[in-house]
């Protein structure tokens, strides 16, 4: 099988990671791939938000399954028109995508469909949103409505920050287009983890349970990011409430999104509040979480091409579900100085000579500089490790991450603390 993995970030180096193990594989190709996947695959000059080339490219390879990594590229349709011109395809069309490209059409969603999530008023004027603040102080979440990178989405512990997030998304128009519109959300309390599930049409297939580090900063605080570090499995989500986030939110959406029309094949991953009244939707993205899958595939002993493959078929509910191994997995972000506000790039990388066993580096922004490696991005590395347990995984990948050197390097020392034991 020719596989295509479009993107070039540190989910997409672990898909293609995984994907390479495949007996099913006979070539895979990244598109536009980073330094990390050229171990995995062949990397072509193509960027992920090139419709046109990649279809080309898809087309004159025979390639047979592509999988579309960001949600930008599917939030325009990508997979849409893959499938237009037979080619089969890894990822929602243009209106599944939506259940991340807008707040507004996931939240409304979620109401007509009784899918438990925080109480909400959406406005597309700062006059209606600046008058609904001050007759009902907060806390309040201020969401941009479109995609923002990951953060768009503004925690607010009284009025006066939420107004002062909404004028700056409304009006300063620090999120362009995407912060126009806003969701003001009732602030919720409680624990959140990452929820990934394949879906085709009502048909489900659940990942492992995540949980990422969203806070800039120790202790979370500071800014929100793309993310600082992750790990699985989760001591909070037992059994029990995993079979609950299925029958009260995953299998319902699903059934929602078919329902409105819409043909979803791919990645649902609705980020959760685990709240003292049970489980509620943060949000809804429409593709593998970063860097929520740099914990989860490692943690998959099972072949994920076949269940790709499945789902982009139309043939998922014939397919075994993934067998997990009982190992923990856990990454470290290792982020440029000044992330996720303004930082420099091309500053150079050192790398270990090699890892001890279970360790993994991912990378999700590096560039080759004639021979070598550089910086390229907020998120530069994932340093990812295997353990028996939890506290074992993160003193690799701690390990790990203290070997790679490059000037400004951050990371959060805190990753999965209150399990560790």
């Amino acid at each position: 099988m020719k596989v295509l993995v479009v993107g070039k970030g540190g989910r997409e180096h672990t898909l293609c990671w995984k994907i390479a193990q495949s007996p099913e594989l006979e070539e895979l190709y990244c598109a536009p791939g980073n330094p990390g996947m050229l171990g995995c695959g062949i990397c072509v000059d193509i960027q992920a938000s090139d419709t046109q080339g990649l279809l080309h490219f898809a087309r004159e390879e025979g390639i047979d399954l592509t999988v579309v990594g960001p949600e930008t590229p599917l939030i325009a349709g990508l997979a849409d028109r893959l499938r237009e011109q037979g080619s089969l395809a890894y990822g929602p069309g243009k209106l599944g995508a939506q259940i991340e490209g807008s707040k507004i059409f996931a939240k409304k969603l979620m109401r007509q469909y009784g899918i438990p999530t925080a109480a909400f008023e959406t406005f597309d004027r700062f006059e209606t949103a600046r008058d609904f603040l001050l007759a009902r102080p907060g806390p309040w979440v201020v969401k941009a409505d479109g995609e923002a990178a990951g953060k768009g989405a503004i925690v607010c512990d009284d009025e006066r920050q939420a107004l002062r997030a909404a004028e700056e998304m409304m009006v300063g128009g620090v999120f362009g287009e995407s912060g126009r519109r806003i969701v003001l959300e009732e602030r919720m309390q409680g624990e959140e983890c990452s929820f990934m599930v394949v879906v085709q049409g009502e048909t489900v297939v659940p990942l492992p349970v995540s949980q990422d580090h969203k806070r800039a900063l120790e202790g979370d605080q500071g800014p929100n990011t793309g993310g600082m570090g992750a790990f699985s499995p989760v001591g909070i989500a037992t059994p029990e409430l995993v079979e609950q986030v299925m029958d009260t939110i995953v299998r319902p959406v699903a059934r929602a999104l078919a329902a409105e029309g819409i043909d979803y094949r791919g990645t649902l991953y609705p980020g959760l509040m685990l709240t003292p009244q049970g489980p509620k939707v943060v949000e809804f993205n429409c593709r593998f979480g970063d860097p929520e899958t740099q914990v989860l595939l490692p943690r998959l002993k099972s072949d994920l091409l076949p269940l790709l493959y499945a789902a982009a078929e139309g043939t998922l509910a014939n397919t075994a579900a993934p067998e997990i191994t009982p190992d923990a997995c856990a990454s470290v972000a290792l982020v440029s100085h000044g992330y996720p506000g303004e930082y420099e790039t091309g500053l150079p990388i050192d790398l270990p000579e090699g890892t001890e066993e279970g360790a993994l580096l991912f990378h999700a922004g590096t560039k080759l500089k004639g021979d070598s490696l550089v910086t390229a991005g907020g998120r530069v590395l994932n340093a990812t490790a295997l353990g028996t347990d939890l506290k074992q995984a993160l003193a690799k990948a701690y390990r790990l991450a203290d070997q790679v050197q490059f000037p400004g390097k951050t990371y959060r020392r805190d990753i999965g603390h209150r399990y560790a034991g």
